[in-house]
């Protein structure tokens, strides 16, 4: 084979591998776009920071996978044995090029990832100061911080076996359904009353762990109006699935009503389905495995509506 001819494969070579990258590139970029579709409605300032996220995520896996695909599919389509050959493969002892290829890219790879979700982390600042607190002690209440020192923008979040309670120092209110003004800052103060938690509103794309004997402030700022599902992100025991509470997103003025009208309302049992299977199965003639009772519902203002519609 001349000179000429061995250039003329090389290029050829070369101008398919480079077609093939530019499929690859375009199909890794189509798939980050429409990871943006897998998600629920964006509904907090932080959603819109994770997709980008997860699509960039999304891309390079797509481009990652292609690649590797592709190499599999190319060398048993091209470098085959023959039929019935079982001799060892021709031996290679190493390839500097090669070595430093696989090592670079995903290097770059591994890099880009890195700061783009430090650069995320640092534009969400979701997650505020821990404190250490004590409870059921002379000082605080039961629950953990008490409301009367907790500032008026921010709200208590209370996680037990197995309800979510809110409390409103503000307004002294407290509910189990979560309900926030939209477009305007609120400071939640995560607190458990006996295990691990997970405060988690897929609709705002954040979580947060909530850790026995702590007292974590969270912040977000939802923006859009609906109605959400909070749920517990943790295995926190037999019923954490069960552990959900909705979400409510609505207007300023609309939010200061509630809080008005929720003032007025007597304290009642809130919403705590745990409550409901565990007295169900326990009338069984034989109630299964031994469990964890459910801690009695909190007394709240606003028990909350189990029937609403849930947007995510």
């Amino acid at each position: 084979m001349t000179s000429s001819s061995t250039r003329l494969i090389n290029a050829t070579a070369v101008a398919g591998l480079s077609l093939w990258v530019g499929v690859m590139v375009f199909i890794s970029h189509w798939m980050g776009e429409q990871a943006h579709r897998w998600l629920p409605v964006q509904a907090s300032t932080a959603a819109p920071l994770v997709d980008d996220l997860f699509s960039f995520e999304t891309a390079i896996g797509t481009f990652v996978f292609l690649g590797v695909v592709s190499v599999m599919v190319w060398v048993m389509l091209f470098n085959r044995a023959e039929k019935y050959d079982d001799t060892d493969a021709f031996p290679i002892e190493g390839n500097t090029r090669l070595e430093v290829i696989w090592t670079a890219i995903p290097f770059v790879l591994v890099m880009g990832i890195a700061f783009w979700t430090i650069r995320a982390s640092e534009q969400l600042g979701t997650l505020g100061p821990m404190e250490h607190i004590h409870l059921r002690n002379s000082v605080e209440e039961v629950g953990g911080y008490p409301g009367d020192r907790l500032p008026a923008e921010q709200v208590e979040v209370i996680a037990r076996q197995w309800s979510w309670e809110f409390r409103y120092p503000g307004s002294n209110v407290s509910s189990t359904e979560l309900h926030l003004a939209v477009n305007e800052p609120v400071t939640f103060r995560l607190v458990s009353e006996d295990v691990l938690h997970g405060f988690y509103i897929p609709a705002f794309r954040v979580k947060q762990d909530v850790i026995p004997g702590r007292a974590i402030d969270f912040n977000v700022t939802p923006t859009r109006e609906g109605v959400y599902r909070l749920r517990d992100s943790q295995f926190s025991g037999t019923w954490f699935a069960a552990n959900q509470s909705d979400v409510v997103v609505e207007s300023a003025e609309e939010h200061q009503a509630w809080l008005e009208q929720a003032a007025r309302s007597p304290l009642q049992p809130g919403l705590s389905l745990a409550i409901s299977e565990y007295a169900t199965r326990q009338a069984r003639s034989n109630p299964g495995w031994a469990t964890v009772p459910p801690a009695p519902p909190p007394q709240v203002n606003v028990p909350g509506s189990p029937s609403q519609p849930h947007q995510a």
